[in-house]
This record gives C-alpha cells, structure tokens and sequence, in this order.
C-alpha cells in the first residue's frame, strides 16, 4: 500500500482491497474513507467488499463516492463532517489519492492558508494549484491557464490509447504526445477469458503501465475529468488543465456492476462471479473445479443489453466451463443455463450452426430475452426479468451454485456529460474516419465510440492505424484519408483446444484474415486456438502496441 500523510489524523492512498484492511488496522488507522465511486476500473474491488473486510477488523467505513474531477464544494464539506465524525486516525483512498486530498483541501477553505494546504498536499506527492485556481475564481476552472501543452493529446492508455500512439509515433517520430491515465497496470483483458478457464495465470495479463508506454511520449498520470473542445482543452482530475491540437478520446467503457441489485455486495463470493474483473477471473475457475468436485450442480451464464465489450465472452466462459465439466465426467450432472438479454446466440449469423452444435452437446439451456436484473449471493438466487411475445414482462428466479455475470455496459461517466457524446452518451464519431461529427480536431476509437462495430481489442488494432493517419492528415503531415471498415474479431472458444474465429466488419459482413483451407472461421478450429493461446499475447505486446501493423495497415481514400 501507497499511504501517504496529510495530518496527524488523515492519510491518503490510492485504491485499496479488502486484503489490506489486516494492514491497515496494524498501521493504527479506526476508520476508513471511500471517495472512489464503484465500477471505475475492471481491477477495482467493490465497496461493499472491502467494508465487510473492514469491518472484521473492527474499522469504520464511509462511503463518500466523487467523479474523478468532479469534487465538489458540498463534498469537500462532508468529508470534513465525516473526518469530524470518524474515530481517528483516518485512512482516505480514491484511484490515485487525488480526489481524497482535493476534499480535503476544499474542507479547509477558510481554515488554513491556501499556501500551506499546497505545500501540504505536496509533502504527500499531490499537485493542487488547480484547486486553489478554482477556490479563488468561485468554483471555476480557467482553461486559459494550461498546466500543459501537446501536439496530440490522447485520453486513456489502454489497448487503443497506447496502439494508436505508437502508430502516430512510427509515422512521425518527432510529434509530441501525451498519454492521459491514472492507472499503474496496463491489461491484456482477451486473456482474462482463459484465466476463467484455467488456461492463462491472472498475472500474465499484467504489466506496468510505464513498461508498455512508447518510448516518447508524456505519461500524465492524472484522470481526466472534463472536455472543453471548443477551447481545446482537458480537464483533470485536480482542475489541471492540458491544451492540444488534436484529441484522441479511448477511455473505454464503464463496468456498471450497481446496474444488478445486490450484485456489487456478491461478487466473488456465494458462487458468484465474472471474467470482466482481473480479480474474480481466477474465481470462475474455482468455482468451475468445485462444480467438479461436487458431482454437479447449477451454473448460470447472464449477457446484458448490447453494447458491451467482446460480445462473444459470456459465452465464451460458458463453453470452457462446460468443456471442463465434460472432461470431468460430470456434465451430464450439471444444469448449465444461458440468459441472453439479447434475441439471437450471436449476431453474425455465419457462426451460429457451429455454436449450436456445442450448446447442443453440452446440454445448455438458451433462454433469450432475460435480463439479469438481481441477485441474492447467499440465498444462490438470480432475478431475470424476461421478455414476452406480448410486450409484457415477468420476473424468474433461478438458483445457482454458480453464476458468471456480465454486467451492464455504458460509457465513462465524464463522457456521457460531455459536449463530446451523443444522445446515448458514447462519443460521436464517423463511423469511417474515427473523426468527432463536430469538433474536426477530435477523434475516438476503441470502446468508447458510437460505431456500430463489435467493441473488442481487434478492433482497436484495426482503427489504431487508421486515427494515427487521419490526425497527421488534420496536421497536414500527410496525405489522403484513411478509413475504418468496421472489422472485428471474436475468438469464441468452444472447448480447450478448439476455437470458432469469428471476423466481421459493419453489417456483420464475414472478413476471415486466413484463407479458409487454413482456418475456416465457421468451424471449430485447432489452429485457431493456436492462434488465440500462443499468437495474439505476443502479437498484441510486442506489435499492436510497439506500432506494427500487421494485418492492419489502412485503407487509403484520396
């Protein structure tokens, strides 16, 4: 743990778990502060967990959620009544500490000078002048202040973040990016499906966001929190505020794990769990050996309303599941249910017949139009509430031994509020040249665009090539436009060993990348899960991410 001191009665850290509250206690801290909303991050805890965990070693815990950059003057209030309240001394975390020590700051308007609430947020590594910028200008930022200023300023450092900057940097070396992103751990998230299957260990998804970011460009190390396009500004977490000619928005999407009442208090626990976290992955293979063990049993697999990230991973998880059951010799004693809030078992038609064929001989019962809507992790029961022909709608409950959720999906929170976003709140981009419908110097791609492309890392890798070209055309570096044709990859993996490959691009128009004596996507195939096993880890460590473009170099109009 990063503890860090502010006073003699508060300290602030970056996220904690609930296997630090041990840690915690025995560093002498009574009480606890949660200023980080649940859901920011696929590795983050849920706040539920660590209470409990807190409360076992006899800690108080508050719950005092905030935006990343979105603090406000009546939040810094509260945090001041709770460390009123508190038992001392207190322990106060968020994503990176920063929101925590922003309400502290403002708590203390008007009780300490503003240079020693500086100096002191210093002392623990945290850079505050925004803050006192919007203290002494009524609450508001002023964006014509910048704390920096890029050539290409690009929000989020995930798979599309980090691809998208090598691309630009491979074609003009010199250019000067920044990388916007507050979190230590860079993810190879496809993997976390064959951590669920016992094939992968967690670890091997993991590296340090510093040993994955291209050599050159600027790490800001802050969140973002805001978009002023007309002003060519970002806001930070903190009220920084960083200037570019060009913006490249791929924050991802946001795991909405309150969407399922009680699913937030559960998760990893009684049975319930979800491959869309670093942390529970391991936990489905758990649970799929215990099923083992046990001779038997219920398992469920949910999929909520489209969009979400990698359509094929609910299923995915159920298929290794199963596989492994059979190998077990226990299959036929387990009821394995699909609830599929959706109406068809995948959207690409061409890859249905080969996916029947397993959800045949594995037993699986479809039910189509069922939206997780609750969950009772100690009573092992689930709510769906059902679709009927007739417009109507009921709730049934199934009871599991355990049960691999999908949460609802939607975009970041400080998207969705911003100029940047359309009605549904994702980022308003052409379909073909990533390029925003307003503001002619931004551009998205990955989870976070309205294009109507399947949201997985092969399409990032895709687009990545195709931003890189259309932002140094708006630079006038090049020539022409690129375009994105709304290719994406689903490696559906039917059983250990075998893989279904499905590739499609807008329309769900098939786009196999191998000739089809070698790997004919509509079949199970063996060397497709080659591919998906040995291949693509390193294929996205080492090329997607270093800038190499195999298989994807854009096509050119103009």
């Amino acid at each position: 743990m990063d503890i860090r001191p502010l006073t003699g009665e508060l300290s602030v850290s970056p996220q904690v778990f609930a296997a630090d509250m041990g840690s915690v206690a025995a560093a002498g801290f009574r009480s606890i502060i949660c200023n980080r909303p649940d859901g920011e991050g696929s590795d983050q805890p849920g706040y539920s967990e660590i209470e409990q965990s807190a409360a076992q070693q006899g800690l108080q815990m508050r719950y005092l959620p905030a935006e990343s950059g979105k603090v406000t003057d009546e939040q810094g209030r509260d945090f001041g009544a709770l460390m009123a309240e508190l038992p001392k001394p207190v322990l106060a975390f968020c994503r990176t500490g920063m929101r925590s020590t922003t309400m502290w700051a403002l708590s203390q308007s008007g009780q300490l000078p503003l240079p020693q609430i500086i100096e002191t947020a210093a002392r623990a590594g945290f850079d505050l002048k925004g803050v006192v910028r919007r203290i002494v200008n009524g609450g508001k930022t002023p964006v014509e202040v910048a704390d920096a200023t890029h050539d290409v300023v690009i929000v989020g450092g995930g798979a599309a973040g980090i691809s998208v900057a090598a691309s630009l940097l491979a074609r003009s070396p010199g250019l000067d990016i920044a990388i916007i992103d507050p979190a230590d751990i860079h993810y190879y998230q496809p993997g976390w499906t064959l951590v669920g299957g016992g094939v992968f260990e967690a670890a091997f998804t993991a590296r340090t966001m510093a040993s994955v970011l291209p050599r050159g460009v600027h790490w800001i190390k802050s969140a973002a929190a805001a978009f002023e396009p007309e002003r060519d500004a970002v806001i930070l977490d903190g009220c920084r505020v960083v200037k570019y000619q060009q913006l490249v928005v791929c924050p991802g999407l946001k795991l909405d794990w309150h969407g399922v009442d009680g699913l937030s208090e559960t998760l990893g626990r009684h049975g319930v769990t979800s491959n869309y976290r670093y942390d529970l992955a391991p936990y489905t293979w758990q649970l799929v050996q215990q099923l083992q063990k046990a001779g038997g049993g219920r398992a469920v697999f949910t999929q909520p309303p489209m969009p979400i990230k990698c359509a094929g991973a609910p299923q995915k998880a159920m298929y290794l599941s199963a596989d492994q059951w059979k190998r077990g010799g226990v299959l036929k004693d387990v009821d394995i249910q699909f609830c599929n809030a959706g109406a068809v078992l995948f959207g690409v038609a061409d890859y249905v017949p080969a996916l029947m064929e397993y959800v045949k001989a594995y037993g699986i019962g479809l039910n189509f139009g069922q939206t997780l809507v609750s969950i009772d992790g100690p009573a092992r029961q689930a709510t769906f509430s059902q679709a009927n022909a007739d417009g109507t709608r009921e709730l049934i409950t199934r009871e599991f031994d355990m049960i691999h959720v999908v949460p609802p999906q939607k975009a970041p929170d400080f998207i969705r509020v911003s100029p940047l976003a359309d009605a549904a709140g994702w980022v308003d981009i052409d379909p073909a040249t990533m390029r925003h419908k307003q503001f002619a110097n931004v551009f998205a791609l990955g989870d976070v665009g309205n294009t109507p492309n399947a949201k997985t890392a092969a399409a990032a890798r895709k687009q990545a090539p195709v931003v890189a070209h259309n932002v140094l055309a708006t630079r006038g570096a090049v020539k022409g436009e690129a375009q994105y044709d709304g290719y994406g990859s689903c490696p559906l993996t039917v059983e250990r060993g075998k893989i279904v490959l499905a590739e499609f691009t807008y329309g769900g128009k098939v786009a196999p990348s191998f000739p089809k004596w070698l790997i004919d996507g509509t079949k199970p195939s063996t060397l497709a899960w080659y591919l998906k096993e040995r291949i693509l880890p390193p294929l996205y460590w080492d090329a997607m991410l270093k800038g190499r473009e195999w298989l994807a170099q854009p096509e050119m109009v103009g």
